[in-house]
């Protein structure tokens, strides 16, 4: 593996680490920079195919919609509509008459990059009651609190402490770089069949692999952070995530290929663009918040005497 891939992916981790402890603001407007940075290569991936998309009012309306998640997430809901109709509004009045294939691509835009972003806002500052305008930068950092009788390690010796926005986002990324690594070093070593012609190099004993990687780490996360039956929400967590961020890789080599383009970008050394390092996040952003919210709650608690 190249130096510069490493350290890359060194810095990348770093910076997310940094984005999910700080939360609030920090995490939301990090997240709105990867979201205009992603949706740009989407953008150009689409105009390779001779497409006109509304690319700079998609680009907008994107950023209001994240923005409305973090302030009120109840709201994302209805403001993602009121964004499409607005993109549909703007390609009506173009000069030239736009076709389906151009509102189809802002539309998919919108979703792919903008709606399915606002649920990691959701996940990490919604569930910890939102943020409030003006931006207050100090107080967004609220995801643990010091006492005279804490040591600095407490908190990450025991999660429940933390916040849910804090503890839900960690794990879920941990699921994910458990399948990301898992199916690239089984793969590379033990691959022997071919998943998909949409991505040659990977294999089925790698997805298979990556998955069971994402459910081992999600049953740890759901035993130390007391979940109902923690061997079964665990091991569905993970599944879950693991097929979802297996999912979200494909779409988006599909859209590559389609493209006719390696990578969807050079700004990350050694690893391409930013949705060649983000396709995981997509798809499992949404199965984690309705996980967390509709099915957690179901179930009764989470109890260590019978």
């Amino acid at each position: 593996m190249p130096w510069s891939r490493i350290f890359s992916g060194i810095v990348a981790i770093t910076l997310a680490m940094g984005m999910i402890v700080a939360g609030g603001w920090y995490f939301t407007l990090g997240l709105c920079v990867i979201v205009y940075l992603g949706q740009l290569e989407y953008f150009q991936l689409v105009q390779a195919k001779g497409i006109a998309p509304a690319a700079k009012t998609t680009l907008v309306v994107s950023q209001l919609l994240l923005v409305t998640a973090a302030l009120n997430s109840n709201l994302t809901d209805a403001a993602f509509p009121i964004a499409g109709t607005l993109i549909c509004f703007y390609l009506l009045f173009q000069p030239k008459m736009a076709t389906i294939a151009d509102i189809a691509a802002s539309i998919l835009g919108l979703l792919y990059g903008g709606y399915l972003p606002s649920y990691w806002i959701r996940l990490r500052v919604g569930l910890d009651g939102g943020v409030s305008l003006p931006l207050n930068a100090t107080a967004s950092i609220n995801s643990f609190s010091f006492n005279d009788s804490d040591s600095w390690l407490h908190p990450w010796t025991n999660l429940t402490v933390l916040s849910q926005g804090l503890t839900v986002t960690l794990l879920a990324f941990a699921c994910i770089w458990a399948a990301d690594i898992g199916a690239y070093s089984f793969g590379k070593f033990f691959g022997r069949t071919p998943l998909s012609n949409i991505s040659p190099k990977k294999t089925v004993e790698g997805a298979i692999f990556g998955i069971c990687g994402s459910g081992a780490v999600a049953m740890l996360g759901a035993w130390h952070l007391q979940w109902s039956s923690w061997q079964l929400t665990g091991f569905v967590f993970g599944t879950l995530i693991g097929v979802a961020s297996l999912l979200g890789d494909l779409t988006e080599s599909m859209m590559k290929r389609d493209a006719g383009v390696k990578d969807s970008g050079q700004l990350i050394p050694g690893h391409g663009g930013i949705l060649d390092r983000t396709d995981s996040y997509v798809f499992t952003a949404p199965l984690v918040y309705y996980f967390i919210t509709l099915l957690l709650p179901l179930l009764p608690p989470f109890s260590l005497t019978p």
